[in-house]
């Protein structure tokens, strides 16, 4: 009989493990909590785009940052015309003045940049790259949101050193666009899988009034979630996030990382959530040729600020539990 109750709950730990986890609520952020809980970077872009981003006394002079009804927004430039001696559209680079490992983050997204050219970001990784040039991309990375030139759908990825990989099957609804982790095998795109819906990104995301974008990061898995403003199925507990969530209830995945074949607490150290916007760069730019938008990528952001009225995030809240 002993035998038998301890295999069970062995059983029964192995169950909840699968099935998700409950996490507690760390950070309740909106409008002037948000960006209290950020520091701007002005730093020269990493992604060799076309762009200055600037500090936040800056950012606040030129209008850049805003809070207004709790909502945070962050924008690019949208009114000088720049010379080719110029430096780059002036733009932000947000990154949180705390790290996570194990956790759940559950963004509410009104508005995301859009615009020929835009290459916005919400991403996770050890910035400490940045400073020592050493440590990217084996401290990991994560890209919740990310996109280029307004082509739907949104696409998430994982960049990591060797010997992180995702099998072929796995439950989720997104597309896998590459299986292979590895920044350096894989010229960066790294593992990415394509969320299944066009209102993930760009224009649809914001006509339709955006949406929520969640990630959860365990010892055994990275699980990214999409859902959209007028979605039926959005959980209670990520519309209206209480003290407490679990994931268990979230159902299948947009995006699923399992750690089958990559260590997650070797390959992802300690990450900042980082929110960007660059113009042209290395994605943005070599792709602009087949994107349909008009002139050169780097003369269409210097000749047209007005086409950038609509480069901006808006965020109704963050949370974060862990």
């Amino acid at each position: 009989m002993g035998i038998n109750i301890l295999l069970f709950v062995v059983f029964a730990c192995a169950v909840v493990g699968t099935l998700g986890t409950t996490y507690q609520r760390t950070s309740q952020l909106a409008g002037q909590s948000f960006l209290d809980a950020f520091h701007f970077e002005a730093i020269p872009d990493p992604t060799n785009g076309r762009v200055t981003y600037v500090d936040e006394s800056t950012a606040t002079a030129d209008g850049l940052v805003s809070v207004a009804n709790n909502k945070l927004i962050l924008r690019a430039d949208n009114t000088t015309t720049l010379s080719a001696s110029d430096p780059g559209r002036n733009s932000f680079r947000i990154v949180s003045n705390t790290q996570y490992s194990i956790h759940v983050a559950i963004f509410d997204i009104a508005h995301m940049p859009q615009g020929c050219g835009t290459w916005p970001a919400v991403c996770m990784y050890n910035l400490l790259w940045l400073e020592v040039g050493a440590n990217w991309p084996y401290e990991g990375e994560v890209d919740i949101v990310e996109g280029v030139n307004d082509k739907s759908p949104n696409a998430c990825s994982l960049h990591t050193g060797s010997d992180c990989q995702m099998p072929a099957s796995r439950p989720m609804t997104g597309t896998a666009t590459g299986n292979n982790c590895d920044a350096y095998a894989t010229g960066n795109t790294g593992c990415g899988v394509e969320i299944n819906d066009n209102k993930s990104y760009g224009p649809d995301f914001n006509n339709n009034g955006g949406g929520w974008y969640a990630i959860e990061r365990s010892s055994s898995y990275i699980k990214i979630f999409f859902w959209e403003r007028t979605s039926g199925s959005v959980p209670s507990s990520v519309k209206y996030p209480g003290s407490s969530v679990d994931t268990s209830t979230w159902g299948t995945p947009a995006a699923y990382f399992p750690g089958t074949d990559c260590d997650i607490p070797s390959h992802f150290g300690p990450h900042n959530i980082v929110i960007n916007l660059t113009f042209c760069g290395d994605w943005a730019g070599s792709v602009y040729p087949w994107s349909g938008c008009p002139s050169t990528c780097v003369d269409y952001v210097n000749d047209n600020p007005s086409a950038f009225t609509n480069a901006y995030f808006e965020f109704n809240a963050l949370n974060i539990f862990q």
